[in-house]
C-alpha cells in the first residue's frame, strides 16, 4: 500500500501558474500507476496561462467556483464536478469566486514536462 498524505507533499507554482502538490506520479512513487494525480489550486481572481498537454486531463472540483476554457468552449465549474480535457486541447482555468478554487487533477499517461506547451 502507498499512502500520501497532501500535508507531506511540496507546493510548487507550476509553469500555467497553477499551485500544485504532486500526489502521486509513477515516476517518483513506487505505485504501478500509468496517471498522474495532482491537487491544485487557484488564488482568487487568478487564473491559469493557457496551456496544452500531449496527454489527456480530467479535473475533479473540490471548492470555490470557476470557469474552465477549452478549445474555444466555456463552461463554469463548481465542486463536485468533473471535466475532461483531450490530449492537444488548449485549456486554461480562471477562477471566478470569492475564494480559492480547489482541484483534483489526473494526467493520463502520467504527466511530463515535455508533454506540455505553455502558450
Amino acid at each position: 500500500m502507498l499512502a500520501r498524505s497532501l500535508a507531506d507533499c511540496k507546493e510548487i507554482l507550476a509553469g500555467d501558474k497553477t499551485v500544485l502538490r504532486e500526489l502521486l506520479h509513477p515516476a517518483r512513487n513506487k505505485a504501478a500507476i500509468g496517471y498522474s494525480l495532482a491537487h491544485a489550486k487557484l488564488a482568487k481572481g487568478t487564473a491559469s496561462l493557457p496551456h496544452r498537454l500531449k496527454t489527456s486531463e480530467v479535473y475533479y472540483f473540490l471548492s470555490g467556483q470557476g470557469r474552465m476554457h477549452v478549445d474555444g468552449e466555456s463552461a463554469a465549474v463548481a465542486p463536485g464536478q468533473a471535466l475532461y480535457v483531450p490530449p492537444g486541447a488548449v485549456q486554461h482555468l480562471e477562477n471566478t469566486g470569492p475564494e480559492e478554487l480547489v482541484f483534483l487533477c489526473i494526467v493520463d499517461p502520467a504527466w511530463r514536462l515535455e508533454d506540455e506547451e505553455v502558450l
